[in-house]
């Protein structure tokens, strides 16, 4: 399937956003380990979260979490410590996506834990047992799901949780997200500066409604952004002091002149005064990797030069999003250079595709960075834009609402 973005000459349009996912997906574990659920009010209806509920509530012991990378780090670490024999695959792409740094910590605290396919990646036999827990050092640059998963089941360890983190470590956002989230479920996290330390303790479950989404509210910036000033969009349920990590992408977004008012419980956003002129907009996304598509494809279709570093995880993802973003913004015409985790581009050109097709690599974040681009005056073409399920279902009605024509070829 493809679809055909048409954009609008302006626009007006209030936004309901989705829940976040990422907050979704933890209580969903954090309610699972408690003696007691709670209710859990406005989870995200994205395939990832919903991927995880269904296991979480599931009676078998065979699980298919598709490509849903958050589901398989988590539930990976919560089998681990649940007695059962169990076992964890997903799409191919997830049978490329590694997890042995997860599996060999787990390993140390005494999980059993087997390969059914190839070494370090999924397909996943797990023996479930009460696991014994103590000290581990653990590579902090790779990904921070790893450690979330493992923070998580550090109270229902025996002798809980001492995690040495080496390296830069990445995400750190998440981490404090999860932090948050398990210290409103009753636990507390110890932290120095490299260390992590939790003892076992019992979750204490609330009742608990989970806030809009960050990530999906960066799409509309960018629609901001592109449509220079002929947009005004209110989007329902941000949190202004959110722990989202994403929840910065609104002052990068500052430097592109969208600005953000907070009344009540929406962001207006809009393009005001100060828009970035002609330096190149640095910054770091070792913290907010997944906000590095939308900007990267703003700026070229702004024509304003970028340096952006800290992208390592993001080869790791739904796919290598770094070769996915080169390749597809060359179809545009924009020919953006890649030195191992940095993007950089000067404004240099290419001969653009005479019809482009954006494919989107089995990533939802592909589909929904490039579909704004039709606002630079030419229609876009995205492959298989179905792929937004995965994290914001109504994308594409969303688009429709605010006046973009949206046509299936």
């Amino acid at each position: 399937m493809i679809y055909e973005i048409q954009a609008p000459h302006s626009i007006h349009t209030s936004i309901r956003l989705p829940a976040s996912k990422s907050i979704s997906n933890r209580v969903l574990l954090l309610n699972a380990l408690s003696p007691h659920c709670q209710p859990l009010v406005n989870l995200s209806d994205s395939d990832d979260t919903q991927v995880l509920q269904r296991a979480l509530l599931s009676s078998g012991a065979d699980f298919d979490i598709g490509a849903a990378g958050t589901s398989m780090r988590f539930l990976t670490a919560y089998l681990a410590q649940r007695a059962g024999n169990w076992t964890i695959t997903g799409t191919e792409r997830m049978k490329n996506r590694p997890i042995k740094l997860l599996v060999e910590a787990l390993r140390l605290l005494g999980a059993e834990i087997g390969y059914l396919e190839k070494d370090g990646f999924p397909p996943l036999q797990i023996k479930g047992k009460a696991l014994k827990g103590g000290q581990i050092t653990m590579n902090g640059g790779v990904s921070s799901q790893y450690i979330s998963a493992l923070m998580m089941i550090a109270p229902h360890l025996e002798q809980g949780l001492e995690l040495h983190l080496e390296g830069n470590l990445i995400s750190m956002p998440y981490l404090q997200m999860t932090t948050c989230l398990m210290e409103q479920f009753g636990v507390k996290v110890e932290w120095g500066s490299q260390t992590v330390k939790i003892r076992p303790q019992t979750y204490k479950p609330v009742p608990f409604t989970v806030e809009s989404d960050w990530s999906a509210a960066s799409y509309w910036y960018e629609i901001a952004a592109l449509a220079r000033g002929n947009a005004q969009i209110e989007l329902l349920g941000l949190n202004e002091k959110s722990t989202q990590g994403d929840a910065q992408g609104r002052f990068v977004f500052e430097k592109l002149g969208v600005a953000t008012q907070f009344a009540d419980d929406a962001a207006m956003v809009s393009v005001g005064s100060g828009a970035h002129a002609g330096v190149p907009l640095r910054y770091d996304f070792v913290n907010e990797p997944d906000l590095a598509q939308t900007l990267v494809v703003t700026c070229c279709l702004s024509g304003v030069p970028f340096d952006f570093t800290g992208l390592q995880s993001l080869r790791i993802k739904e796919t290598d999003r770094i070769a996915a973003l080169r390749a597809e913004l060359r179809k545009l015409g924009y020919d953006v250079k890649v030195e191992d985790s940095a993007m950089h581009w000067a404004g240099e050109r290419c001969e653009p595709d005479e019809t482009p097709i954006i494919a989107t690599y089995e990533d939802h974040r592909m589909a929904m960075a490039f579909a704004p681009t039709c606002l630079n005056g030419q229609p876009i073409r995205i492959a298989d834009p179905n792929v937004v399920t995965k994290s914001y279902p109504n994308f594409w009605k969303d688009l429709a609402q605010a006046g973009f024509v949206i046509q299936e070829l």
